[in-house]
């Protein structure tokens, strides 16, 4: 222990640490509660070591210089001090990607969010009257506009939105709903689950690869309240197969006097097929079949905020409505705001395709791809010299359990060097700032350009450059 008392005493003490420039910069920035915890557990880890120490030449190798510990102290108050929830550049070219936060949202959407973030704003009071209002009914008139449903409703997601109607409707009754589109999605969310927890008894019916209209039919009794279809929207059955669609499963329920719900899970407003996407039904051709009522996402195909939207007839919506569990799952004033601002712009098709951030990913061309490519490889050509990069023909994915089956021919740059490994460079470049998420295919590295932003090339190739010049 004799032979550490010196270096124990070469620790300078926070009061001292705390006096470096490094640091005295910081605390400008950062609060000072922040700074103080930092310079301690900085001083209390190197006094750790010295004391772990076994011998005089471990010892010389720890450095207690103050200027060089404050800096150490100024790097952890700063890391500390980052936000959790981060901007992130999506390399990956799946346009609907859960774990990056689904859709980006349009510029209108982020202006309007911004606009009532820092004030006070009529959610819930009538301007004309000046009594209480409905904060639903910023939202109703423009979604029945878009989707032709009598009546409209928003919750926080799509989960909450079938959860909602199963309860209203079908709480201590039957559903009845073909096997095969019995789903689970992220997040291990199951179809039946949720039907439980709702209250509501499944029935199901048919096969996993094939139903039939007798099988509702024989499977209807006094207890049946509810006709369900839910779109299969991240997975499909191929080969032999026979399913009810939703004109004869409507046709079912009226003559049963069962209302029919449909699940759309992504949920679409605009037919994409003339850009190469498969059929996607779209709320309206629902609305127009007769379904009852209707329920999709507004974070997904849609591209706005993460909500969960209920249209259909308005006797069955004022019911969900009155529901008192849809007090819990209710929207705020920032998703309201956004999600309006989303719908306007589908009040002319070619202004969402342009401005809606994942119709305007999903639609566009090889050549703009191709161009996109080509310029960003001259750029990181220039700052990655330790390295290959070329420019290939992939496929994008549209992700969100939306469009299962669909590759969406693109661009991708690869990169690979022989000096690093492609693994340690990919964490690397989530770790910069902003981090930066691509894929790994054997020894490369891929950036799709599909869902990079033009105005994100130079800051890609920063992050890159800099992870670069750690590793080497």
């Amino acid at each position: 222990m004799t032979f550490r008392q010196p270096y124990l005493r070469a620790l300078p003490a926070v009061d001292r640490l705390l006096q470096e420039e490094t640091i005295k910069e910081a605390s400008q920035k950062l609060p000072r509660k922040l700074i103080l915890e930092a310079a301690q557990n900085v001083i209390e880890n190197y006094r750790n070591l010295i004391l772990q120490a076994n011998s005089t030449e471990e010892l010389e190798k720890i450095n207690v210089n103050p200027r060089d510990l404050a800096e150490e102290a100024t790097y952890w108050a700063e890391y500390r001090y980052q936000p959790n929830l981060k901007k992130v550049i999506n390399a990956t070219g799946t346009v609907l990607h859960t774990n990056l936060g689904r859709a980006p949202l349009a510029e209108e959407a982020t202006e309007a969010m911004a606009q009532v973030a820092d004030s006070y704003c009529n959610l819930e009071l009538s301007l004309e009257g000046g009594e209480r209002g409905s904060r639903l009914q910023h939202l109703e008139d423009i979604i029945c506009e878009l989707t032709g449903a009598e009546a409209a409703m928003v919750v926080n997601n799509n989960a909450a939105a079938v959860f909602l109607v199963l309860n209203t409707l079908a709480s201590g009754g039957e559903v009845i709903v073909s096997r095969g589109q019995l789903v689970e999605i992220g997040g291990s969310f199951r179809v039946p689950d949720v039907m439980s927890a709702s209250g509501a008894h499944l029935v199901e019916v048919g096969t996993t690869n094939k139903c039939y209209p007798s099988d509702y039919q024989n499977a209807l009794n006094e207890n049946t309240c509810l006709y369900l279809k839910v779109h299969t929207s991240n997975y499909q059955i191929v080969g032999f197969t026979q399913e009810v669609n939703r004109e004869k499963l409507v046709s079912l329920g009226q003559e049963a006097g069962i209302p029919v719900m449909e699940d759309l899970g992504s949920g679409v407003l605009l037919d994409l097929t003339s850009y190469g996407l498969p059929p996607e039904p779209t709320v309206q051709e629902c609305i127009e079949a007769g379904v009852d009522i209707v329920t999709f996402s507004g974070d997904k195909l849609l591209g706005g905020p993460q909500a969960g939207v209920i249209v259909g007839k308005k006797e069955l919506i004022e019911k969900v409505r009155k529901n008192q569990v849809a007090r819990a799952l209710r929207i705020e004033k920032l998703t309201i705001a956004a999600l309006e601002a989303t719908l306007r712009l589908y009040l002319e098709p070619e202004k969402a395709l342009e401005k809606v951030p994942v119709l305007r990913m999903l639609t566009r061309s090889e050549d703009d791809l191709k161009k996109q490519a080509q310029r960003l490889q001259r750029r990181l050509r220039k700052e990655l010299p330790a390295g290959e990069v070329r420019v290939e023909k992939g496929f994008s994915t549209v992700g969100g359990g939306a469009f299962p089956l669909a590759e969406l021919p693109s661009y991708i740059l690869s990169f690979s060097s022989l000096y690093i490994s492609v693994e340690n460079f990919a964490r690397k470049l989530r770790l910069e700032e902003p981090p930066l998420v691509a894929r790994i295919q054997h020894d490369s590295l891929l950036l799709d350009v599909r869902t990079i932003k033009a105005e994100e090339e130079k800051k890609v190739a920063e992050v890159m450059r800099n992870a670069l010049h750690k590793m080497l």
